[in-house]
């Protein structure tokens, strides 16, 4: 098992999570985060941590495709380790439905 982050997070991307991580297993893109499910070790601690409640366990039906592209993104992505400001429409685009098809972007994010 491992953690994998949905279409919740973009243009929220929030980095708690990436602060509570033990194993660093985080990167950034332009408006989303995703995790590394090789580096992950099922701890679970970034699942809570975050607001707009993107991190789910793979175990749960239909999250294929999540895996799929938190798995290609984090290979291509810089490492996010540290906690970052928010977007300043993170708290508007919280529960926004159809995000990855209207708002996805695979540019990377700068990392730390």
């Amino acid at each position: 098992m491992t953690y994998v982050v949905t279409d919740a997070c973009i243009r929220c991307k929030y980095t708690d999570c990436v602060e509570v991580c033990p194993v660093d297993c985080f990167y950034e893109g332009e408006n989303m985060l995703v995790i590394n499910p090789s580096e992950c070790i099922d701890c679970g601690v970034c699942e809570p941590e975050c607001p707009a409640e993107a991190i789910l366990p793979d175990t749960e039906s239909g999250l294929e495709n999540w895996l799929e592209l938190n798995t290609r993104y984090s290979a291509e992505w810089p490492n996010i380790t540290q906690r970052k400001d928010a977007p300043a429409d993170a708290d508007a685009m919280k529960g926004v439905e159809g995000k990855l098809e209207k708002y996805f972007s695979p540019e990377p994010g700068e990392g730390d």
